[in-house]
């Protein structure tokens, strides 16, 4: 989470200087040459025709959703602001998890997530002028949590099979063709120039954001529970908010503060509420 919690503030400062497409195509495809050499290298044996279906998804949310959508969205959005709303992710892992294990949590755990999610919109809004408005990048930043959540549920289940750096590797190579084309057309559209400060920034996401930090957060989640594990990941917003104070000079203003603490004891509780019902239910299995 250390590592994940200085993606969105550099996706802002990369955003100042790079195209949004260039940025969350061409991470992929550097990130895509590392995964390739290590699995080569390794010799690495390859999925099953079951398992690149999953990678498939997995490609989806972590490799081709997350980063072009935060990219796009933070070219309007202050990091501290998609650090808020991108606290949603430990709930919608939670969800996720929960619908692809077909878990029947109790009613508090929904509720937990609603109220959670309706925070994170009443937020966005609140930040758009006014209740009920939400901004083009808002919207962006809800489908890069929904793709996020996908990505890490999935990965961390195939986590267990193919190994953690393997699956996020296999990811990236099997969505490289996509992000390659579209590397390409971002360079066409306009020459991508930036200053030292903003390729520094670029190179972090390509190959910390987008490969190494996998490395732990997917071992992690494969070693499970993957819901106990995903609480750890409410620490990552907290840290993007200071960092974006620290580094980007935001101001932190009293609503982002109450908004980031609203939505992190949202999705802290229902993912507690579902390790709970877990834990009742292994219980009543024993006996």
């Amino acid at each position: 989470m250390a590592a994940f919690s200085f993606t969105v503030p550099f996706t802002r400062v990369a955003v100042g200087g790079l195209s949004p497409l260039f940025i969350g195509s061409a991470r992929a495809v550097i990130a895509a040459l590392l995964a390739a050499a290590a699995l080569a290298l390794t010799r690495q044996h390859l999925p099953s025709g079951r398992q690149w279906v999953r990678l498939a998804a997995v490609a989806g949310g972590i490799v081709v959703g997350f980063p072009l959508l935060t990219s796009y969205a933070l070219t309007a959005a202050p990091a501290s602001h998609g650090a808020v709303v991108i606290a949603l992710i430990p709930a919608a892992t939670a969800t996720m998890a929960v619908a692809r294990g077909k878990e029947r949590p109790p009613l508090s755990f929904w509720i937990m997530a609603a109220v959670g999610a309706l925070s994170a919109v009443g937020f966005a809004s609140l930040h758009s002028g006014g209740f009920g408005q939400l901004h083009w990048s808002d919207l962006l930043l809800f489908g890069a949590v929904i793709a996020a959540a996908v990505g890490y549920a999935e990965g961390g289940m195939l986590s267990r099979e193919l190994g953690s750096w393997q699956t996020v590797s296999w990811a990236l190579v099997l969505a490289s063709p996509l992000m390659v084309a579209l590397m390409v057309v971002s360079m066409l559209q306009q020459p991508q120039s930036g200053t030292p400060l903003v390729w520094a920034a670029f190179a972090y996401l390509a190959v910390v954001s987008m490969f190494l930090g996998f490395f732990a957060w997917y071992r992690g989640l494969g070693i499970g529970p993957m819901a106990q594990v995903s609480q750890v990941q409410l620490v990552q917003p907290v840290l993007s908010i200071i960092w974006a104070a620290l580094l980007l000079r935001e101001e932190l203003t009293w609503p982002t503060l109450l908004g980031g603490v609203a939505v992190i004891l949202c999705a802290g509780i229902a993912v507690r509420i579902r390790l709970d019902s877990n834990a009742s239910r292994a219980k009543g299995s024993v006996r």
